[in-house]
């Protein structure tokens, strides 16, 4: 199975998308509109929400759950 190499630009993308504050908040409320949004807008339309998934292995609207 190849897996794609992580690059520069994809962490960089990825950043944005942490910083986001539709992504953040989408994260943070599940049941919030911006999470709904997000969910559509990362089918092919974000490159940021795309690079996210690659770099940190989630989808952009999944909450971070602590460890």
């Amino acid at each position: 199975m190849a897996t794609e190499e992580i690059t520069d630009r994809d962490r960089e993308l990825a950043q944005q998308c942490v910083e986001c504050k539709v992504c953040v908040s989408a994260r943070e409320k599940p049941r919030s509109i911006a999470y709904w949004f997000v969910r559509l807008l990362e089918r092919g339309i974000c490159p940021a929400c795309k690079a996210y998934k690659k770099v940190h292995g989630r989808a952009a609207h999944e909450a971070v759950r602590p460890e």
